[in-house]
């Protein structure tokens, strides 16, 4: 071999091409991958959030609904049947990179999509190491790939996005999450955290289930209304307030991973979508105030303009 050819491992001229996008819990990610994903035909969407990959608790972990889906065929989202068990990093990039695989073959673009980031991690390195945990350790996150991967970031600001995770939770709990828990609750299991037990919200509830069975009562798996039982709101509110709090931890530590990545030498193209979510703060508060609906066009608009153009412009190059 001549030894001044250059080492093949760093030309990305034979590797799959894929788009990964990044970003906290709550950011976005699923809304764009499907933006992108009608706007590119033939690509389909591979799930890289570990609690997403379960069958079960849509609400709570916050699957991207069917209707939200546009047609766009997602793959490893609420698959797995075996909620009693956890999914390890390596067993997720066997079964990414198998997804992978087989979409590219029937020549369509894979779009990998999800927080996990050590997920992510696992599936993209080109050497991996079950045994080494590159986001506590003092090891370095590898920047040598195993594709040839467009990295779409999307964040937002943490003063704005941790108040629309609040939000959110609530808006959660009004379409049927408390509910959802309620048929999910086991008294024989409570304190297990593995598998899909793992989902912000089991274990937060966990404990108001147990002084308030869903069975005893059907009111115990509703919402508590004004005038029910103090001691009973005082719980539910209690377990509200960790969910609220975990969601935060979890977005920090997200965050800090994304950050580990990038210093490692990934290409992150960071997208800011501070002022679509402060927007869209904006018209649920018009709308909570005054009895007509105010449109949805405004930060549709910031969204298209500050995340979706930039986004189509950045896959468009790759793809060329």
């Amino acid at each position: 071999m001549d030894s001044s050819s250059p080492p093949h491992h760093h030309s990305n001229q034979n590797k799959t091409k894929i788009i990964v996008t990044m970003g906290a819990t709550g950011c976005g990610k699923s809304r764009l991958s499907v933006d992108l994903a009608t706007h590119f035909p033939h690509s389909q969407i591979i799930n890289s959030d570990k609690m997403q990959l379960y069958n079960g608790l849509d609400i709570t972990t916050n699957k991207i609904p069917l209707h939200e889906r546009k047609g766009v065929p997602h793959f490893l989202l609420g698959d797995l049947d075996t909620i009693d068990a956890d999914v390890l990093p390596s067993q997720f990039r066997s079964a990414a990179g198998l997804t992978i695989a087989n979409i590219v073959s029937r020549g369509n673009l894979p779009l990998l999509v999800g927080g996990s980031n050590s997920f992510i991690h696992a599936l993209l390195v080109e050497t991996f190491d079950p045994q080494v945990d590159v986001f506590t350790g003092p090891d370095s996150v590898s920047h040598l790939l195993r594709y040839d991967c467009c990295f779409l970031w999307v964040d937002v600001a943490w003063s704005v996005l941790s108040d629309y995770l609040c939000e959110r939770v609530d808006e959660m709990l009004e379409s049927g999450m408390l509910e959802e828990l309620a048929q999910f609750y086991d008294p024989t299991k409570v304190g297990v955290r593995v598998g899909l037990r793992k989902a912000i919200g089991v274990s937060e509830f966990d404990e108001y289930f147990r002084k308030y069975p869903p069975w005893e009562s059907e009111a115990n798996g509703r919402i508590p209304k004004e005038g029910c039982d103090q001691a009973r709101k005082e719980a539910y509110e209690e377990a509200v307030r960790l969910i609220k709090d975990n969601t935060c931890i979890l977005a920090k530590r997200q965050m800090g991973k994304i950050m580990r990545l990038r210093k490692a030498g990934w290409d992150l193209k960071r997208l800011d979508a501070t002022a679509t979510f402060r927007a869209m703060m904006m018209k649920k508060k018009k709308n909570k105030s005054s009895s007509a609906a105010s449109s949805d066009l405004e930060w549709r608009d910031i969204w298209e303009r500050e995340v979706m153009e930039p986004s189509v412009n950045a896959v468009r190059r790759f793809l060329q």
